[in-house]
């Protein structure tokens, strides 16, 4: 009797296919143990490009975006294969990735990544005499009934000017510091 093979770079060599690529880049729907999953991403490397290509379209469910290396590939296929055996991050931290993102885009000079809102928190700044309050929300902020993606529109909204939205409200280091 011929015990099963585990070890998913074994497979490979074998012709066998591998628990997430399977024949034909069909993924199998069990999760993989932890040895087999390491043995998939190292054998990533192994496969030829036209391989990981077809590998991508499988996982990620779309072609591959223009540009991309072929260890941007591997790293990309790996991140995937991880996530799929141990998930992937929170709706928080998919939120807070996507705030970051969009004030690196924007070129934000009050950009700190180690400024954390967390959702239902309440910012409150007093502003020629008048008490504003800015409710943090999971999409964005919400400010007198409206919603709003980012602080900075909302602190423009009530100076009248171009003012950062994390300094207006004193959640940058650099307001903290001082």
């Amino acid at each position: 009797m011929k015990l099963p093979v585990h070890d998913a770079s074994a497979r490979q060599h074998a012709g066998e296919p591998s628990f997430a690529l399977g024949p034909n880049g069909a993924g199998k729907d069990r999760p993989p143990d932890l040895a087999e999953l390491d043995g998939e991403i190292a054998g990533l490397v192994d496969r030829s490009t036209k391989e990981l290509r077809r590998a991508w379209r499988t996982l990620h469910h779309t072609g591959l975006p223009l540009g991309l290396s072929r260890d941007l590939m591997i790293r990309g296929l790996a991140d995937e294969l991880q996530q799929r055996a141990h998930g992937g991050p929170g709706r928080a931290l998919q939120r807070r990735l996507q705030i970051l993102a969009g004030e690196f885009e924007k070129g934000a000079r009050s950009f700190d990544p180690n400024v954390v809102l967390k959702t239902g928190a309440t910012l409150v700044r007093q502003w020629r005499g008048r008490t504003h309050t800015v409710l943090v929300r999971e999409d964005g902020f919400e400010y007198e009934g409206q919603r709003y993606r980012s602080l900075t529109v909302i602190a423009g909204q009530i100076t009248g000017a171009h003012w950062s939205g994390p300094r207006f409200f004193g959640v940058s280091k650099r307001a903290r510091a001082s």
